[in-house]
């Protein structure tokens, strides 16, 4: 079999993560954070839909991590974003992590909100 390794370019990938932490092109981030091809930094929680709202024309999918394991989120996240056109997919951080390196290498227009794990 043959592997062909990634690149990203420019582009901000996930490189890893751990209790409280992500680390995204070199650099850790604490805590619940938004990261973009172009812009990785802290993320308010479910309450800050400003933050995402501001992708609105440059991304089509919103990646929300929701911690260890996958779980609900509230209705007005959603619809917020929803309502003007940025997809919300939800799963577990370290898949939605996972996910978000896979189609930013296939150049698609995706961010990424993640909630730590534990």
């Amino acid at each position: 079999m043959r592997l062909t390794e990634v690149t990203y370019g420019s582009a901000k990938a996930i490189e890893g993560y751990g209790p409280g932490f992500f680390r995204v092109a070199g650099h850790v981030l604490r805590g619940a954070c938004l990261i973009t091809p172009w812009d990785a930094g802290p993320w308010g929680g479910y309450d800050d839909t400003a933050t995402p709202l501001s992708l609105v024309d440059r991304i089509d999918v919103l990646f929300v991590g929701t911690g260890s394991s996958i779980a609900p989120v509230p209705q007005a996240f959603r619809a917020a974003l929803e309502g003007q056109g940025i997809g919300v997919e939800i799963m577990a951080s370290p898949t939605a992590a996972r996910t978000y390196n896979v189609l930013l290498g296939e150049g698609r227009r995706v961010a990424v909100a993640l909630l730590p794990v534990g």
